[in-house]
């Protein structure tokens, strides 16, 4: 249906246009002539289907319609394209403002705006009409252009709650594939490499027994680097973490594969790095792992080739080896899930997967990934772009002139009132440059427009202007209008930003704090502004009597005439003040209704997906640390034990194990019934989704964040950053967590909503009710303390006095429910592999629960 209505605005325009020419016309028994209806209907169409387009090509579209109506009104009657020159071409800039970013918007309308005066002046020149016309058109623009970046930032806001819908249903089921294929991973790898090793000493010890020991060792380092990985899959870091060059991690994962007795050629011209390089990198990881399993021994090759338009891999082995008496090392220890899990890793990165056999009997595993031009970052607007934007306005400015200072003819008389048309027209002008700050600081904009009032007056003074006295206020009263309706709109006590780094915001800056320095009380802000204005309609309509020019009741009227006029203006523009006034209170109040609603809708969406996926990741960490972690410490304790047979069983039994749990995590997918409290463990699940709604959020532990957290501190650490994430923005956010001197510190950058008063509140209980602290060190930064040992409650009294603390809990206060430990483990991925420290012992009920989870 929306659609279908912007489609039809260039329709109704037309056929307004129609209306008020030529059908007024013909209504006080004008008689338009057969030329001047056909050269309207072909500009009119002409603008009409341009406009019909104006979604796909707004630039081309604003340019046609402007040029055609500027050319096509000089010899067409007045009026004759009066609807289609100002609310077509307005359209056009709705559109361009709506389509393209602030840039070309605000260059598009100062470039139209400059080549009309430019053209007017060129036909003309600027006399008391001319100027009046550009102001209402400056206005006009400037109402459009607002309106346009308005629908912009409406439109953003519906993709990112229609995101957030989206990630809610999706979040639980990437967190099941990426523990699946993380699981799946770990098993190929390094719990083959050991059955491998192990299985090819058990067959050469009685020639080789020096392999014995390398086996031995080389499983028992590999099983504690299972359980490292192991730890990682269950909690991964927040934030992606650094990994080496691309190169040199092809070379770690090749040479591993060289010590299993595979022979490996790399042919690599370049290769993918960051989520690309990962995708590829696990691909060649898992070809190999499969090679080992199936064809060990045979000779395996690994291309890459990384271009612009697209990334080949190719890893081919020979056919295996005839087998010989006995079991190969490595037989058996398929799952059949590599290749489904290879070709799923292909797709989410875009690409696609095959595999299959070669004619000589061996296997070959293809993928091809995005290129360079699909995976790196690309600029919004190209730089030469930009430069050839900004060419192209000044060549328009400058065009309607060319004939000015080309043909030089005699200079036309001026006439008297021109200059007053010039001065209107700087007027304007400095209006419009002054509401380009309307929405950063829109009350040192309201100040800055009250100061400009009073030269309205004058400029019809100097300038000798005869037209109708109360216009040229009341335009003037127009652009603070719109700032007295930008000032209401503000919730009570929001201050605005301060200054920051750039010209642009430190001028931004100076501007809010000259605001704040002209503070009003709220409710005295219209009752100035309509003060001020009341004033000047009175001044001009004195000043105009006084001259004697008949627009004011001059020399041939009564005196009473000029004083009823002045009181008509004055009453005029207090009511307008108070319309814009009263409008803006009520859009400030609809709008953070809205806004409020929104960010509610996206957090619990936010909330849910995080407990539902958190809740599929403690499901599937049960059986990890049950089944796969005990087995895993088997092998371990069997290799240090020098007893190699055993410690090939073992090994065999962990992958056996994992091969159970990953069919338990397909079959009982999407049956986690429990939900539990998320603790610090789920931060990287609440980064992911606020990154899947379009807000840049990092989120990093230092290395002296104990493993081991009180459940309180644990609980409370994550709901304080999903409080900080859940008051909106889209500054880029940056969460740390760090621990000194038992005090757990949670340090907030970017979060200019948490720091308002509401969430404020809500972080500081949280605070308080561990005895812990709140402090707000910036406009958008924060830092919130938790002691690490949690003070005793204070005993309940049953009476209290007047001077008592009655803080009401938070709203969203920790509470435990049945699945809630006591202490999590919590091995989440942090800055650095060093040793942490653990909290104290939590007691034998604590563990004995945390053993139960």
């Amino acid at each position: 249906m929306q659609r279908t209505d912007d489609r039809l605005l260039p329709a109704l325009l037309l056929g307004a246009q129609v209306a008020v020419w030529p059908g007024a016309a013909w209504l006080r028994g004008g008689t338009p002539s057969g030329a001047d209806l056909l050269a309207a209907a072909l500009v009119g169409g002409l603008v009409t289907v341009a406009l019909a387009i104006r979604r796909a090509r707004p630039v081309p579209v604003l340019v046609l319609v402007a040029a055609g109506c500027a050319i096509g009104a000089q010899p067409l009657p007045t009026g004759a394209l009066a609807v289609l020159g100002s609310a077509g071409v307005a359209l056009a800039l709705f559109s361009v403002a709506v389509e393209r970013e602030a840039t070309t918007a605000w260059l598009c309308v100062g470039t139209l705006a400059l080549w009309q005066l430019a053209h007017g002046l060129s036909l003309h020149g600027l006399g008391d009409s001319q100027g009046l016309d550009l102001v209402w058109t400056a206005l006009l623009y400037a109402a459009a252009i607002g309106a346009g970046r308005y629908a912009r930032r409406a439109r953003a806001a519906e993709a990112r709650l229609r995101q957030a819908r989206a990630e809610r249903h999706r979040l639980p089921a990437a967190e099941r594939r990426r523990m699946e294929r993380e699981l799946h991973d770990v098993s190929a790898h390094h719990l083959t490499a050991v059955v491998v090793t192990v299985e090819a000493a058990l067959g050469l010890r009685e020639r080789r027994p020096e392999l014995a020991r390398e086996a031995l060792a080389f499983a028992a380092e590999t099983g504690r680097e299972v359980t490292r990985a192991l730890g990682a899959v269950r909690a991964p870091a927040p934030s992606p973490q650094d990994h080496p060059a691309p190169r040199e991690r092809l070379r770690e994962l090749v040479a591993g594969f060289r010590a299993l007795g595979q022979p490996v050629t790399v042919e690599a011209e370049s290769l993918p790095d960051g989520v690309l390089g990962d995708t590829a990198y696990g691909i060649v990881r898992e070809a190999l792992t499969n090679a080992v399993r199936h064809a060990p021994g045979a000779a395996t090759t690994v291309r890459c080739a990384h271009g612009d338009a697209r990334t080949d891999i190719v890893v081919r082995n020979a056919p295996p080896a005839a087998p010989g008496p006995g079991t190969p090392p490595g037989r058996g220890l398929g799952g059949g899930r590599g290749q489904h899990l290879l070709r799923g890793r292909a797709r989410e990165a875009g690409g696609t997967l095959t595999s299959g056999p070669t004619r000589d009997g061996g296997w070959e595993v293809r993928a091809v990934l995005p290129g360079r031009a699909s995976a790196a970052p690309v600029a919004a607007v190209p730089r030469s772009y930009r430069v050839a934007q900004y060419v192209t306005a000044a060549a328009l400015c400058l065009q309607p002139l060319l004939p000015t200072l080309v043909v030089r003819d005699e200079p036309t008389s001026a006439a008297a009132g021109g200059s007053a048309g010039a001065l209107f027209a700087l007027l304007a002008t400095a209006q419009v440059l002054t509401l380009l700050w309307l929405r950063r600081a829109p009350r040192a904009t309201l100040a800055a427009l009250l100061a400009l009032a009073p030269l309205w007056p004058v400029a019809m003074a100097t300038g000798g202007y005869a037209g109708p006295v109360l216009l040229p206020p009341l335009l003037g009263t127009l652009a603070t209008g719109l700032a007295l309706a930008a000032v209401a709109a503000r919730a009570p006590g929001h201050a605005g930003p301060l200054p920051r780094a750039g010209v642009r915001d430190a001028l931004t800056g100076v501007g809010a704090l000259a605001g704040r320095a002209l503070a009003l009380p709220r409710r005295a802000v219209p009752l100035v502004a309509a003060g001020v204005h009341a004033t000047v309609a009175l001044a001009a309509v004195l000043d105009a009597r006084s001259a004697g020019r008949g627009g004011a009741g001059g020399a041939g009227g009564h005196a009473g005439s000029g004083w009823a006029l002045a009181g008509v203006g004055a009453a005029g523009v207090a009511l307008m003040c108070g319309a814009a006034w009263a409008g803006g209170a009520w859009y400030g109040r609809r709008r953070r209704v809205a806004s409020e609603t929104h960010q509610d809708r996206v957090a619990a969406w936010t909330e849910e997906a995080v407990r539902d996926a958190w809740a599929e990741r403690r499901r599937i960490a049960v059986g990890l640390e049950t089944t796969v972690l005990a087995r895993t410490a088997d092998v371990v304790e069997a290799a240090e034990a020098g007893q190699l047979a055993r410690t090939a069983d073992r090994a065999r039994d962990a992958l056996a194990a994992m091969r159970a749990l990953l069919d338990t995590v397909r079959v009982e997918q999407g049956r986690a019934e429990r939900r539990p409290q998320p603790t610090l463990q789920a931060l990287d699940l609440l980064v992911h989704q606020c990154q899947a709604t379009g807000r840049q959020v990092r989120a990093r532990l230092t290395d002296r964040v104990p493993e081991r957290l009180p459940a309180a501190v644990d609980i409370a650490a994550y709901r304080a950053a999903e409080t900080i994430l859940r008051a909106g923005g889209d500054e880029p956010a940056d969460l740390v967590l760090d621990a000194t001197d038992h005090v757990l510190t949670l340090t907030a950058t970017g979060v200019p909503h948490a720091t308002r008063p509401a969430s404020r509140e809500r972080l500081a209980a949280r605070a308080d009710a561990l005895g812990g602290g709140l402090t707000v060190t910036g406009p958008d930064a924060l830092v919130l303390r938790l002691p690490l040992a949690a003070p005793l409650p204070a005993p309940a009294t049953t009476t209290s006095g007047p001077g008592d603390d009655h803080r009401p809990p938070a709203p969203d206060a920790p509470h435990h429910d049945e699945d809630t430990p006591t202490h999590p483990t919590h091995t989440a991925q942090r800055a650095g592999d060093g040793p942490r420290p653990t909290t104290d012992d939590p007691g034998p009920a604590a563990r004995e629960q945390e053993e139960n989870r």
